[in-house]
């Protein structure tokens, strides 16, 4: 879901679908069979997992989850729920540099929303912070905000698509804040059901615990990328998979036929 993003190594910006078109390529020149589908269940037989996969049974004997997060959308008027707008935004660490000198809105707490305005805050001047919630806050972070130029607007009533570049934040007060991109802080879900059902352990928020080989607490199932951990990069993702195909490869029965 993001447009263009400058974060991946060798590329001066590539969008989300391109990647995954050439990585599909090479996995194809490779053997490699890729099925589209969605995984509804994990169970284990024996030594081998069981996926239910769009109504087909799917085994194998090790498996990589790398099923991420969903991050939580606020109502756009006109909008689907599944935010299809480009002007909204989820990660800044990943498209940050998009938002170089554009009028930029993160919507949430002074603690979590507060971190993600003041990382945007190297990027442009025109930062806003929309509150959703005062309850959440540390000590010292509005006063932070406000050294850093960053505008706390509160009493936020509705958010709609203004055109299909920018969007648009009203207050209770009938203030409207036009802005280039807007940055959720609502926190996410992390989509590690398939695993916990197995057993895994996983922390609080739900991120799977993984080992030094990205290895679960459940033999023979890994875990990549966010769901894993809370650096949501695709370089940090990749790393992972390098690790746990490494793992994997090597405590595969060797052929020697």
């Amino acid at each position: 879901m993001i447009p263009e993003s400058h974060n991946y190594p060798g590329f001066f910006g590539i969008a989300g679908p391109e990647l995954l078109r050439r990585l599909n390529t090479q996995a194809r020149r490779y053997g490699a069979e890729l099925v589209s589908g969605r995984a509804t269940s994990l169970r284990k037989e024996g030594e081998t997992f069981v996926a239910m996969c769009s109504g087909r049974e799917v085994n194998a004997r090790f498996i990589l989850l790398a099923t991420g997060i969903v991050d939580h959308c606020p109502p756009v008027e006109g909008q689907p729920s599944d935010c299809p707008s480009e002007v909204i935004r989820f990660c800044p660490i990943c498209d940050g540099y998009e938002a170089i000198d554009r009028r930029v809105g993160v919507l949430g707490d002074l603690k979590d929303g507060g971190k993600k305005a003041l990382f945007l805050r190297t990027y442009t001047k025109e930062v806003s912070l929309f509150l959703t919630d005062k309850t959440n806050e540390d000590a010292g972070s509005r006063e932070e905000l406000t050294a850093a130029n960053v505008r706390i607007v509160e009493k936020l009533k509705q958010i709609r698509q203004a055109t299909e570049s920018t969007i648009t934040v009203v207050t209770q007060l009938g203030e409207s804040h036009v802005l280039d991109a807007l940055y959720p802080a609502l926190g996410c879900t992390v989509c590690s059901d398939l695993a916990t059902g197995l057993g895994a352990s996983s922390a609080q928020k739900g991120n799977l615990e993984v080992d030094d080989h990205q290895r679960t607490t459940i033999d023979r199932l890994y875990a990549a990328g966010d769901v894993v951990t809370d650096l949501h990069q695709l370089s940090v993702a990749f790393g992972h998979a390098a690790i746990a195909g490494t793992d994997i490869h090597n405590r595969l029965a060797r052929n020697h036929r």
